[in-house]
């Protein structure tokens, strides 16, 4: 059979695709390795508009980060800081809740809130801080902590995670965020996260959290130390994690940013490297519907790219971000609806607004 040129090198995973035949392992690590990048962003281009059309989504959204203070100290990471070391902070649960009011005043429909592993704070400060936020603002959705924090919780509590996991949905939590994935590689926590949960215990917290009716977003970071193989690895195993229990929303492929970390002398990883991450991650991933272009982490440019390369989702306004912009992201702090329209618009792509379950509130078109 004769192939359009565009996938020159790529004819057997087009194959397959177009069979509906599922990818493999080393299809993964050809296409991570291919030369032919628009070939690539074809391929994950044609998969996205397969599940979901000329659609991009955005939620009208605010991040809220509680604490910068932390006990792991993660290599990886610029934001933590030691309990009084200059620049560490903890908001008290009224500073929360107040900021919180605030967002939900201006039209947020969902609040992002994760911090450290505080050695200090009890866990009734979590569970007032969720409650308290609902009572405030109970239309808005609360997409809280990472599976870090759930298995911290639980040791504090001296619980099983399935415990702290019901209290806090009794108290209003929506939705488990993607963080503290990194990759799941063990030689690669050894040396980024010695002191963070496993990546199997990262996929065991979602499960259990998938099984209550939980849904959570799954994170990958790249650009760091990982080699290719442990990057397909990583996806391979949020595939079979969702093909068991289907509650994973979204990806978040998210690109490692050195400046102020162990590993400043990195360097950031490349737009091409982002946009391949994303396609693959399409193709390797035909169980998950949505993807997302996280502009933060990869910059508005970039991202606008990458919605021709396989992603269908901009995160959204976020309003304030602390724990990329202190490892030096350029990205701006927030994004106005506007913005992120006129980045789909231009593509001639359907802006939509979602909720947290990808529920449409509003869809338009250039």
């Amino acid at each position: 059979m004769g192939f359009d040129p565009v996938i020159k090198g790529l004819e057997e995973v087009y194959t397959k695709i177009s069979h509906h035949q599922r990818l493999n392992r080393k299809d993964g690590l050809d296409l991570l390795q291919t030369t032919n990048i628009l070939g690539l962003g074809y391929l994950a281009n044609e998969m996205k508009r397969a599940m979901t059309g000329d659609q991009v989504f955005y939620n009208n959204n605010a991040h809220i980060n509680y604490s910068n203070v932390c006990k792991v100290r993660c290599g990886l990471c610029a934001f933590a800081k030691d309990p009084g070391e200059k620049g560490s902070y903890t908001m008290s649960i009224e500073e929360v809740v107040d900021k919180a009011g605030q967002y939900a005043d201006q039209g947020v429909t969902e609040i992002h809130i994760v911090g450290g592993i505080h050695p200090d704070l009890p866990f009734s400060y979590y569970l007032d801080m969720i409650t308290k936020i609902k009572e405030r603002a109970p239309q808005v959705s609360l997409k809280a902590f990472t599976a870090a924090e759930y298995d911290y919780f639980a040791q504090i509590e001296n619980v099983q995670v399935l415990e702290i996991l019901k209290t806090l949905k009794a108290a209003g939590l929506s939705f488990i965020t993607g963080g503290g994935a990194e990759n799941f590689s063990p030689r690669v926590r050894e040396i980024i996260c010695p002191g963070k949960l496993s990546g199997e215990r990262w996929l065991e917290i979602h499960r259990l959290a998938h099984q209550m009716g939980i849904p959570t977003n799954a994170n990958i970071l790249y650009g760091i130390i990982e080699t290719d193989e442990e990057l397909i690895d990583h996806l391979l195993a949020l595939r079979a994690l969702q093909d068991e229990t289907k509650g994973f929303m979204a990806l978040i492929p998210t690109a490692f940013h050195p400046k102020n970390t162990k590993f400043e002398d990195l360097p950031q990883a490349s737009a091409i490297r982002t946009l391949k991450v994303i396609a693959v991650a399409r193709l390797i991933l035909d169980n998950f519907r949505y993807i997302k272009a996280y502009w933060i982490s990869s910059s508005p440019q970039v991202a606008q790219m990458a919605l021709s390369f396989g992603a269908n989702d901009l995160d959204g306004v976020v309003r304030e971000e602390k724990i990329y912009h202190t490892a030096g992201a350029t990205s701006p702090q927030m994004q106005t609806e506007q913005q992120l329209i006129r980045m789909i618009h231009e593509l001639g792509l359907e802006a939509v607004e979602r909720d947290t379950y990808y529920q449409v509130i509003k869809t338009l078109r250039p």
